[in-house]
């Protein structure tokens, strides 16, 4: 349930409380700033030291994930310090919330290389400018020094009966799929880092509260006051079913092509939309185009422009409709796959492989068959469909479904 607070909070605040799920602790009709978070905003004489950690544990960020990067934000725009922790440290062992087994534990090349393709990602959606609003860490600065004397501190400040109430723990024992002894550290470790980093207020999903929650306890415990939880909620899939997931392929990614990215949002279920306006955008809601069809061209632009700029997004909104229209040679920011890489004579079939427009030859040919192909917005449905040479599919676009598209070029 989102929160609505639009009778308390000042216009200073509105981007800060939009589409928050929960605050905790909350105690609205309360002067107390430790109890208040709008007190708290109101009163404090130094910038908030505004948390926000991430595993780097794969290379692409979703617009799943870039809601608590926009609450971040939000947070500098009003002010306050973005503090973005890079679990390099944590990442080694995985968050366990929500997993059905242990995750594989990532070697320190890996996490660089991942958190480097991370702050590329969210560039667009942080201030890395003004002087002041956004530190950046890495918390193997602070947990790689911890000794096991301040391991063992650590594990006193929780009981197992506590650990084991952690969402995903539970189900594991129940279904008695092994926990190891490290996962237990993970929730403790990312608490120690608001600790290391004084927070006073932590952003995360709401799948996040217990490790939030963790945090509080091991500041209360150094002696520290406890930071204010701020949860936010899990994005719908372009599915309208499932959470938005790479794993389900119901994701879009930020890195993905504009022309993707504006196909995908522009078919977003009504059930989702109003979600997707909150969460993703700044737009006023109650503004909104009355039409659902509207609506979803408002949204992609919209998310596409804060990506790549409102030129690329008028010219993805352009390009869509030409190839709706069957007009793929109109459309000019389809993403190029090249065809030196495949070779000929080759089927159409494992050229939609190699393309990456689906997961195999096998599968291609099974897309053929089933009317949901197209070349240069004609139907193909011939799986020995075979070219000699590049030269007769150059400058052609080849398209799976709605969402998928390149131009091959030689």
């Amino acid at each position: 349930m989102v929160l609505d607070r639009s009778l308390m909070i000042s216009p200073n605040f509105s981007g800060i409380y939009r589409g928050v799920s929960e605050i905790f602790p909350d105690r609205p009709d309360s002067n107390n700033p430790d109890e208040n978070l709008v007190e708290l905003l109101t009163k404090a004489d130094r910038p908030l030291r505004v948390k926000l950690g991430i595993d780097a544990t794969g290379a692409d960020i979703h617009l799943g994930h870039s809601i608590c990067f926009r609450k971040l934000r939000a947070f500098q725009d009003a002010g306050h310090t973005a503090v973005l922790v890079i679990g390099d440290f944590t990442a080694r062992i995985g968050d366990p919330t929500g997993k059905s087994e242990t995750r594989a534990q990532l070697t320190a090349e890996q996490v660089a290389e991942n958190a480097k393709t991370y702050l590329d990602q969210v560039r667009p959606i942080l201030d890395f400018d003004t002087p002041g609003r956004l530190e950046i860490r890495y918390n193997s600065e602070w947990l790689s020094k911890l000794d096991m004397a301040k391991i063992l501190e650590l594990l006193g400040t929780m009981t197992v009966q506590q650990m084991l109430a952690k969402e995903g723990f539970d189900n594991r024992m129940e279904q008695e799929n092994a926990i190891f002894l490290h996962e237990f550290l993970y929730p403790l470790m990312q608490g120690y880092d608001s600790v290391a980093l004084e927070a006073d207020v932590e952003l995360g999903g709401t799948d996040q509260k217990f490790n939030i929650a963790v945090g509080r306890d091991l500041q209360r415990h150094f002696g520290m006051k406890p930071q204010f939880g701020l949860l936010m909620p899990i994005l719908i899939g372009t599915d309208g079913v499932q959470k938005m997931s790479k794993s389900l392929n119901n994701y879009v990614g930020l890195s993905e092509d504009p022309l993707i990215m504006y196909s995908k949002l522009e078919k977003i279920a009504d059930s989702s939309i109003a979600q997707y306006f909150e969460l993703l955008t700044d737009l006023p809601l109650d503004a909104l185009p009355e039409n659902p069809r509207e609506k979803q061209k408002l949204l992609a632009v919209n998310v596409v422009s804060q990506y790549y700029g409102s030129e690329a997004g008028d010219r993805a909104q352009l390009d869509a409709m030409a190839l709706v229209k069957g007009a793929a040679g109109e459309a000019d920011a389809v993403p190029e796959f090249s065809l030196a890489t495949v070779q000929f004579p080759a089927k159409l079939f494992y050229i939609l492989s190699a393309s990456g427009l689906c997961k195999s030859s096998g599968d291609g040919r099974k897309l053929m068959q089933g009317g949901g192909v197209k070349l240069e917005g004609d139907k193909v449905s011939d799986v020995n469909l075979t070219f000699a040479s590049p030269a007769e599919l150059a400058g052609k676009v080849l398209q799976v479904g709605k969402n998928k598209f390149v131009r091959l070029v030689s």
